[in-house]
């Protein structure tokens, strides 16, 4: 009964609150990560960047061991660099005053993201990037179309990738659980499970100990876990979504970000099937289609 109970409030909750889960309403969303976890590792504290929004991140859950440094002309990807020994090809598109798309308003259904920033794709690649949190009900909603999208429709110069939300720590937490899981190689296997364990199961994963469960019932034990959980891998990864949150100035989730340029979402779009139509509309001009 208190499952059906929680499950209902949940419903009426994303009804109550559009479609997306904002920064205000999510602050005490999935309980904050025991304090006794001191095997965690904090990400680094980010220097404010001028286009994020004029607010105070809570205090990390542990110490990262590498800083990024937000400038303009070098985003925080050089710390994927460090990790992967792969040096990223990054491209800034010009402005321009040709509408982006044919069927949607700019202003309205979408907004151009100024400055624009950086992508971290190939020349002759889109970069479309998902914004969101495990524990939000309307990422949750939206996710299973979002990977129809991604494995069947999703243009082949596209290159789509996500970024976890980051403006508390129990965000911090699920974005920490999501690049474990792709240092893992576990991601594509875990992602929707993930999703359903919280928003199905009712298990927040909001603490270390659920996780190390949740990641041993999927065959990962304990000794490799932590490694991955702790790992300087992941500290980078972290930094980067930190870094990308504060440019794109994102206080609410889903988002869809396209090459940098572009920021739009479900209730912009006017629903699910013109989210993803503005998504191809975007990426096409950005190709030169």
């Amino acid at each position: 009964m208190t499952r059906l109970l929680a499950a209902a409030f949940l419903a009426l909750g994303i009804v109550a609150s559009g479609a997306a889960c904002s920064k205000q309403p999510q602050q005490a969303a999935p309980a904050q990560p025991a304090a006794s976890d001191a095997a965690q590792a904090q990400p680094a504290e980010a220097a404010p960047a001028a286009a994020a929004p004029a607010t105070t991140e809570e205090s990390a859950p542990t110490a990262p061991t590498e800083t990024v440094t937000e400038t303009d002309d070098a985003p925080a990807a050089t710390t994927d660099q460090a990790a992967s020994g792969v040096q990223p090809t990054l491209r800034l598109a010009a402005a321009t005053n040709v509408p982006a798309s044919e069927h949607f308003k700019e202003g309205t259904n979408y907004r151009r993201v100024v400055p624009a920033q950086p992508t971290n794709v190939a020349p002759g690649k889109v970069e479309v990037v998902e914004f969101f949190w495990y524990g939000c009900g309307h990422c949750f909603a939206l996710d299973p179309a979002m990977e129809t999208w991604r494995a069947k429709s999703k243009p082949q110069y596209v290159e789509f990738t996500r970024v976890p939300a980051m403006w508390n720590d129990a965000l911090r937490m699920h974005a920490r659980l999501y690049y474990t899981a792709e240092a893992l190689g576990k991601l594509d296997e875990l992602h929707s499970a993930i999703f359903r364990e919280i928003h199905v199961n009712n298990n927040q994963l909001s603490t270390l100990p659920q996780i190390t469960a949740f990641f041993k019932q999927h065959g990962v034990g304990p000794d490799d876990f932590q490694k991955a959980f702790a790992s300087f891998a992941v500290e980078s990864k972290l930094q980067r979504a930190d870094f990308l949150n504060r440019r794109f100035g994102i206080d609410s989730v889903p988002q869809v970000a396209v090459n940098g340029k572009y920021l739009t979402d479900q209730g912009k779009a006017g629903g699910e099937p013109e989210l993803f139509q503005l998504i191809q509309e975007l990426a096409a001009h950005e190709h030169g289609g």
